[in-house]
């Protein structure tokens, strides 16, 4: 740990992003207290397919205390916990790719969303992600159309709609033969992670992994 972090500590002592008590352990990503109780999804729960990727992985089922969380960090704008849950995806992640991967990207927010919040949740966490695990992050996608939020849409057919044509390969973009891994905070229908699967495979990525901190439904 660098002096900086351990003066940060000190100042603004890391919290456990599920019930807010103060880390005796500050670099763990969650308390003891909340480690045995979380919904963690273990080796194929934790698994789910995604139109036009190879897989898509969570550490995490959306429930419990996962929703109030995740509500924080996006909209209650409590960026510092980009880290804790970029750590649990990058645990997910982990060995589970047999030839590894060369990029992580993220489904990115639109400008208007982006200046809103003031950063963009899936970055933060597709960043920590690569640090953890030695990949290199960067962006290769960009959303071209402002959309509702996918969590205000209860059908599919209404989640799919709203994602089709919200987003674009970045111009530039290197992805041929590549294997990527793409980066969301919540997988609920897919529509998103396809819609950017697909645009990422146009573009000539070989493999196209999704990674999620949690999912909300299974297959249906």
């Amino acid at each position: 740990m660098s002096a900086r972090e351990r003066v940060l500590d000190l100042v603004f002592p890391p919290k456990c992003p599920f019930c807010q008590s103060i880390l005796k352990e500050p670099r763990a990503p969650v308390c003891r207290a909340c480690q045995p109780k979380l919904p963690w999804l273990e080796g194929k729960a934790g698994e789910r397919r995604v139109d036009f990727a190879d897989g898509c992985f969570s550490p995490l089922a959306y429930r419990d205390r996962v929703p109030e969380a995740v509500h924080r960090y996006k909209f209650s704008r409590v960026r510092a916990l980009g880290k804790p849950f970029g750590v649990l995806m990058a645990q997910c992640l982990d060995g589970r790719l047999e030839k590894g991967a060369d990029l992580i990207c993220w489904a990115p927010l639109s400008r208007q969303r982006l200046r809103e919040r003031g950063f963009d949740q899936a970055e933060l966490m597709a960043r920590e992600v690569g640090r953890l695990l030695s990949i290199p992050a960067g962006p290769a996608l960009q959303k071209v159309r402002n959309t509702a939020p996918q969590s205000e849409l209860e059908e599919e057919s209404a989640r799919r709609a709203n994602a089709r044509g919200a987003y674009d390969v970045l111009p530039g973009a290197d992805l041929a033969g590549k294997r990527v891994v793409l980066v969301d905070d919540v997988v609920t229908s897919g529509s998103t992670l396809s819609e950017c699967a697909a645009l990422l495979r146009q573009q000539g990525a070989e493999e196209v992994w999704c990674l999620t901190l949690a999912q909300a439904r299974h297959d249906r």
